[in-house]
């Protein structure tokens, strides 16, 4: 008789700015509880959950994901280069970090404006076993961080450049009490304070190139950044295309304007705003950009990425 494979559990203590580290406990006894065979490992620096993930390969039926979206989106792109692109065994998702938006793309897909499934319904879903196939982002160019693993980024939620990868790289800087919708809102603020608006020269499949002062470009596959913002609201994670959201030049009082309208999915109308379809595109700028990828800052600096859409590449337990 051939043994079972167990799952492999990565968590990381510090996601959720310690939300893990607290939950840690009830999470690995409600997973034994409903019949999961797992061992488990906790990240001890940036990159440790790609490795783990990469290396389970073989040893492991499966990889279940303890955090939040950065944490997710590591392990995702371990999984991809163990796969060489293919198809990646199953991915389980416990969400517990700051935003959790690729939990909210995972079916049921949580309502706009609504909480995402919370940990024990996770854990329901990996002992399960149903799973489902979701699109990957690929994305070539640009000088990565010297904390990141050498080669191509993979994103399962989506990229930004612009005002929101510049909240971001603000979110980091915010005391650690915040957390959250509350904590994304802080960030928002401090980058109104001096946020300078990119030009960028925009290249994609079945449209003509164009540049364009573009306050934020989003390439996204799920529908939601930052916790709470619904950027492409329509956007499916399967369905072979990226929705992409791009602004014109947009000064201090409209961003503010525009907030209350993102957060609730109500902007498709906006002038200032366009949402474009496609499989690939190219993003160039002069000036070196600010790169958010999943809730995180790959790239030192980047002044041309090249990103396509990788189909049904990524397994998930839903």
């Amino acid at each position: 008789m051939v043994p079972i494979k167990p799952l492999l559990v990565i968590y990381n203590p510090v996601a959720g700015r310690g939300r893990v580290l607290q939950y840690w406990s009830k999470v690995a006894k409600a997973l034994h509880d409903a019949g999961v065979i797992f061992e488990a490992a906790a990240t001890k620096e940036p990159s440790d959950a790609a490795r783990l993930a990469e290396g389970a390969i073989g040893h492991y039926s499966a990889v279940v994901g303890v955090g939040g979206d950065g944490t997710i989106h590591e392990i995702v792109n371990g999984l991809m280069r163990a796969s060489q692109e293919k198809e990646t065994i199953p991915l389980g998702v416990i969400p517990l970090g700051n935003g959790d938006d690729f939990a909210k793309i995972i079916p049921p897909e949580t309502k706009i404006g609504s909480k995402q499934f919370d940990w024990e319904e996770a854990v329901r879903k990996i002992a399960g076993g149903q799973t489902r196939l979701f699109d990957v982002g690929k994305i070539q160019g640009g000088s990565l961080h010297p904390e990141m693993i050498d080669g191509p980024q993979y994103f399962m939620n989506g990229m930004d450049i612009g005002f929101g990868a510049q909240t971001m790289y603000n979110l980091k800087r915010i005391p650690r009490f915040l957390t959250g919708l509350s904590a994304y809102l802080t960030a928002v603020i401090m980058t109104l304070v001096d946020y300078k608006i990119p030009k960028l020269r925009l290249e994609m499949d079945g449209f003509p190139p164009f540049e364009q002062e573009a306050t934020l470009t989003a390439v996204m596959n799920g529908r939601c950044f930052g916790s709470g913002f619904w950027v492409c609201p329509e956007a499916q994670a399967d369905d072979g295309v990226f929705d992409i959201l791009v602004s014109k030049d947009v000064d201090r009082l409209n961003i503010m304007r525009l907030v209350p309208s993102l957060m609730k999915g109500e902007h498709l109308n906006e002038p200032v705003l366009k949402i474009y379809r496609t499989k690939k595109i190219i993003i160039e700028s002069v000036k070196s950009m600010v790169i958010e990828v999943d809730g995180e800052i790959p790239y030192a600096e980047a002044k041309k990425l090249q990103i396509e859409l990788l189909p049904k590449r990524l397994r998930v337990f839903v």
